[in-house]
């Protein structure tokens, strides 16, 4: 497992600081979040091992994670950021439609952003994605920076390696007016 450092996370340890969150939740009942497998066709298999050394992914990814919480479906991609301005080629225009269709299914969708320079967590609802997407799609700015964000979005993890993400989805719904 990867570890904690005082520079932030590194590699695969958002993904497993958002797989303890989800398990933390599950166990309080809060919620039932799971990581959503990337389908893979092997091509070639370590005999030995029989670890895949070689493989292609089979189709597009929709979003990393899907559950629901307390009667909510939601779902959400997890991305990094290294600098203060994200470049939205990271995100994909087939995560944007799923988003979108599931939004219109009164789902909830976001991105959790983790930038990792601030050491800073981002909740980013699927409508403020969609506006920097259409301001990029009508000839603007290719990504966003930090200080373009909605402040009340920010947040840290918390003890134990925990990101409280529902704190922020909550927050969503109460601007919603849910």
């Amino acid at each position: 497992m990867a570890t904690w450092s005082s520079r932030g996370l590194r590699g695969s340890a958002l993904e497993d600081y958002i797989n303890h969150t989800n398990e933390t939740y599950r166990q309080h009942g809060l919620a039932l979040i799971q990581k959503v497998p990337t389908p893979i066709t092997p091509i070639e298999i370590d005999k030995q091992s029989r670890h895949i050394t070689l493989a292609y992914f089979d189709q597009k990814s929709t979003v990393d994670y899907i559950g629901v919480v307390q009667g909510i479906p939601i779902c959400f991609d997890a991305k990094e950021c290294h600098t203060t301005t994200f470049p939205l080629q990271n995100i994909h225009a087939h995560q944007m439609k799923f988003m979108e269709d599931w939004q219109n299914q009164e789902g909830v969708a976001f991105f959790l952003i983790y930038f990792t320079g601030e050491d800073v967590f981002y909740y980013m609802t699927f409508e403020e994605a969609l506006h920097f997407w259409n301001r990029a799609m009508q000839g603007g700015r290719k990504s966003f920076r930090m200080d373009e964000l909605d402040k009340r979005f920010f947040f840290r993890v918390a003890q134990a390696l925990f990101v409280p993400y529902l704190d922020m989805m909550q927050v969503d719904l109460d601007l919603r007016g849910d």
